[in-house]
């Protein structure tokens, strides 16, 4: 699950401009349910035309081992995330064993529903390339529930990925808006991760930010958390950070980092990035005060940052 470099872009825009993110998550979370379900509807119309005769034709081909595992579990209604914890492991075959015994209790408990409340009726058609095919309650139910799955794993995914992805690149931000040079502040990446690239491919590796200042080192945390999110102190203390950089932060969160002698940025307040010269005057590193047309700089930067 990746997050897109314009989108990436639109939330470190709004940030910047102490404006609400989230909208850009949520319109990427649409955009990907969106296109999975018209993906997973065809698939669901020639399934169903290739085993006319088959009573559980749902789970002979949604089930199908020579499919990934990801599809495998999302399809009878698990993500390998719940597998993973389930069992401390989400290997193929654990995943194909979770998900079919998951499957035939979910099937079961549709069927028992049905059988209490029979007064309602429910009939799914699609149609794909004029031919279309009628699902009855039963499988229109699995169906629904695989899409809302589906939903959900997407949703925790791309909210988890958005603070990871976002960090290095809204720190290169901040420095060259106010034009720190470039010996001011360093990227240190994971083991095996040199560059921008390689990190992208795995977003669940550590990349630490820096901003150095007569040789010295000071390790800044970024936390896109809502309003009095009590995991901020517990963040610094964990990684030893002296620079906190946050969407918005609660007085109780201002006070705990005050307490702990960490200099903040609350990115949400009106031209609350514009602490962040503060910080540097602070920290006595060279930059510039920056003053002109916020749209104008921002793409200029994103134009040097998304181009390595």
């Amino acid at each position: 699950m990746t997050l897109t470099e314009q989108v990436i872009q639109n939330i470190i825009s709004r940030l910047i401009k102490g404006q609400d993110y989230r909208i850009e998550i949520v319109a990427l979370i649409n955009a990907q349910f969106l296109q999975f379900a018209m993906e997973f509807f065809e698939k669901i119309v020639q399934a169903k035309l290739r085993n006319q005769d088959v009573l559980d034709w749902y789970k002979k081909e949604f089930l199908n081992p020579n499919l990934s595992a990801d599809e495998i579990a999302i399809h009878s209604g698990l993500n390998k995330k719940t597998i993973t914890n389930m069992f401390n492991s989400a290997t193929k075959e654990i995943v194909i064993d979770a998900s079919n015994e998951h499957y035939e209790v979910l099937y079961n408990s549709i069927s028992q529903l049905i059988e209490k409340q029979n007064d309602i009726d429910l009939t799914l058609t699609i149609k794909f390339r004029g031919v279309s095919v009628e699902l009855n309650i039963n499988e229109s139910l699995i169906v629904i529930n695989t899409l809302a799955v589906k939903r959900a794993a997407l949703r925790g995914g791309l909210w988890s990925t958005a603070g990871k992805r976002v960090e290095k690149p809204l720190m290169q931000t901040l420095c060259m808006l106010f034009d720190v040079p470039k010996e001011n502040y360093v990227i240190h990446y994971a083991k095996g991760a040199k560059t921008l690239k390689e990190e992208e491919l795995d977003f669940e590796r550590e990349i630490d930010f820096f901003l150095v200042s007569n040789g010295e080192k000071y390790k800044c945390e970024v936390k896109l958390m809502g309003k009095g999110n009590p995991e901020s102190a517990d963040a610094v203390i964990a990684r030893d950070s002296k620079i906190f950089i946050a969407d918005k932060l609660s007085d109780l969160n201002k006070k705990q980092l005050n307490s702990l002698q960490v200099q903040w940025v609350e990115l949400r307040n009106e031209n609350g990035y514009q602490k962040f010269q503060k910080i540097l005057q602070n920290l006595n590193i060279p930059h510039c005060h920056y003053s002109g047309n916020l749209d104008e700089k921002l793409s200029h930067i994103f134009s040097l940052i998304f181009s390595r």
